[in-house]
């Protein structure tokens, strides 16, 4: 398979409303936004994650032969390592963002699961210190 950056993950994601995702992946998660074509695509970048945004207008909003359309939401998601979730989560809440559950505590760090405006899911996680 030919890839024309390796380095480079991307990673589409189904969203209601493309302005509302721009504005809120630049906003509120550090991205920034490469090319926009409202209102039925935009993508944006952070690090190496190229974040693909498709609204309903959008070759990936068509539906399937089978008549099914592709929707947002899901479980499947984006995990954006942060170094203090306290702090970023309280930032995230004052602004609005919605949030799945609370910060839970594993082996491996701490973890929280936020939508964004679609009612795709974001993970913030802080990695275990030591």
């Amino acid at each position: 398979m030919t890839t024309i950056e390796d380095s480079t993950v991307s990673v589409r994601y189904l969203v209601d409303d493309v302005a509302a995702a721009l504005g809120f992946y630049t906003g509120h998660l550090g991205f920034t936004s490469i090319t926009t074509f409202l209102p039925a695509f935009a993508d944006v970048r952070r690090g190496h994650l190229r974040l693909l945004l498709s609204g309903p207008d959008s070759s990936a909003g068509r539906a399937m032969p089978d008549g099914r359309r592709p929707q947002p939401g899901g479980w499947n998601r984006i995990h954006l390592i942060v170094s203090d979730i306290d702090t970023e989560v309280a930032r995230l809440r004052t602004a609005g963002v919605v949030f799945r559950s609370d910060v839970i505590t594993g082996p491996g760090g701490r973890q929280i699961v936020l939508d964004d405006p679609a009612g795709n899911p974001v993970e913030l996680f802080e990695p275990a210190h030591g």
